[in-house]
């Protein structure tokens, strides 16, 4: 397929296409405009299925027919299966091995929504395989990752969304927000706070047999190998039915091993919206400076010293240094959300409110017309997967798209850089390295196992 999309991102971020813009609404019935009947829908396919992996595939049933899953959790990929089958009337073929999926040429796109640090290696392997790709945030585990994975979606051509799907729902409250702020309605922003929660330690967590039906091998792939662990007490809740404490399933996010904690699961959020408000989609910060934080581990040059309890940071206050002398702060202090801070007011924005002075005044001061299609690029759509689709069919890149992600997961990526070596890091937003500190820099990169290699790497 000949390469049809831009190869700078502002030129991509120009060709974004949403519903409306090209004819490609959502019908009454859920079928996207541009699918002539059921047989002409895109065939998708999801690698990795326990909460967001559902979550993604089931939002999608009214754009796409799921041919394929995948997971290296029979138990999950069985459960799975039958849901899917439920939903649409059709059973999905199931996979232990993803690469069956790339493998086949009627299934356009993947869904990826695995632990974080699978994310790159499946992502890149797609798109050389001639799949477009929906996958979940954090899109990576460093720093270089997001790199080569710009490079093979210029390389390929093919249209990349990644899972931050604040920036289409939530009511668009956080559209409202950036649209409130380009409006000039707090003023020149001068601060930014992040609120993304704080994380548990966890106690001492022994090695123990593998459960049945899980393929740790496989987990752990491009991983270091270790032993399996958990504790017996069962989690509650969103993501629960497995260990509350463990080094896999819902647990994953709490090591630096395959994932980033809070700073790269909330954060990738949050951070997001701000940056996209701050018009930072291009750039980076010059400095990131951890003012206060907690490791639950002693860390050497860097690396936690002991292996069997969670080591990312369970509490912490950043400040990165913005362009046009904003300050950013991430915390994992007071309310889950942004709030924003200008020369003439203030405004906050979490999923579920919008308040401040600003918003209060809409009542009798509202948003110019299409105020908000013009922060999103035109109509907004149904939902995220639903502007993924547009996508596809105009083959231009989504609302999300891995340049922006990638420029404020960098900044999610230094502070925990910064964290685990205890130190300012100085960041060259141009050159995409940190400034004067070799060992800072060996972090922005991380090896894969053995036999884990990312294919055409």
């Amino acid at each position: 397929m000949p390469n049809t999309i831009k190869t700078s991102r502002r030129q991509f971020l120009r060709g974004i296409v949403v519903a409306g813009s090209f004819g490609m609404g959502v019908r009454p019935h859920g079928r996207a405009f541009g699918y002539r009947s059921a047989n002409d829908r895109p065939i998708f396919a999801t690698i990795g299925l326990r909460n967001q992996g559902w979550a993604i595939t089931s939002k999608s049933f009214g754009f796409a027919d799921f041919a394929a899953l995948a997971d290296v959790d029979a138990n999950v990929l069985n459960e799975n299966v039958g849901k899917v089958e439920k939903a649409q009337g059709k059973k999905p073929d199931a996979y232990a091995d993803y690469r069956k999926i790339l493998d086949r040429k009627d299934i356009e796109a993947v869904m990826i929504a695995t632990p974080d640090h699978w994310h790159t290696k499946i992502a890149v392997e797609a798109m050389r395989a001639g799949k477009d790709v929906y996958c979940e945030k954090p899109l990576t585990l460093t720093i270089n990752e997001g790199k080569l994975i710009e490079t093979v979606v210029h390389e390929t051509g093919r249209v990349f969304q990644v899972g931050t799907m604040q920036r289409t729902e939530s009511d668009q409250l956080f559209l409202k927000a950036i649209a409130l702020i380009r409006d000039g309605r707090i003023g020149t922003v001068k601060k930014v706070t992040c609120g993304i929660n704080g994380m548990e330690a966890s106690p001492p967590i022994p090695a123990v047999p593998v459960p049945s039906g899980l393929d740790w091998e496989v987990w752990l792939g491009p991983a270091p190998k270790v032993a399996y662990r958990a504790l017996p007490e069962i989690r509650q809740g969103y993501g629960g039915g497995v260990p509350l404490y463990s080094n896999c399933h819902y647990s994953f996010r709490n090591w630096h091993e395959y994932s980033g904690g809070k700073l790269t699961d909330w954060g990738a959020h949050h951070v997001d919206i701000a940056c996209w408000a701050l018009g930072a989609g291009d750039t980076g910060p010059t400095k990131v400076s951890p003012t206060k934080y907690s490791l639950p581990v002693e860390y050497k040059d860097g690396n936690p010293a002991v292996d069997d309890r969670y080591n990312a940071a369970t509490d912490f206050s950043i400040r990165a240094d913005m362009p046009n002398g904003v300050e950013m702060i991430i915390t994992s202090e007071g309310d889950n959300g942004i709030l924003f801070e200008g020369t003439e007011g203030r405004l906050f924005v979490n999923r579920g409110k919008l308040t401040g002075k600003p918003v209060d005044d809409l009542k009798d001061r509202p948003l110019p017309d299409g105020a908000i299609e013009k922060i999103y690029g035109g109509p907004v759509s149904a939902n995220h997967t639903a502007n993924f689709i547009e996508g596809i069919k105009a083959r231009k890149q989504p609302i999300s798209d891995v340049w922006s992600h990638n420029r404020m997961l960098e900044i999610c990526h230094l502070s925990n850089i910064a964290m685990r070596l205890g130190r300012d890091l100085q960041w060259d937003p141009a050159k995409r390295a940190i400034v004067n500190d070799p060992q800072a820099n060996a972090f922005l990169a991380r090896s894969n196992r053995k036999g884990y290699e990312i294919s055409g790497s």
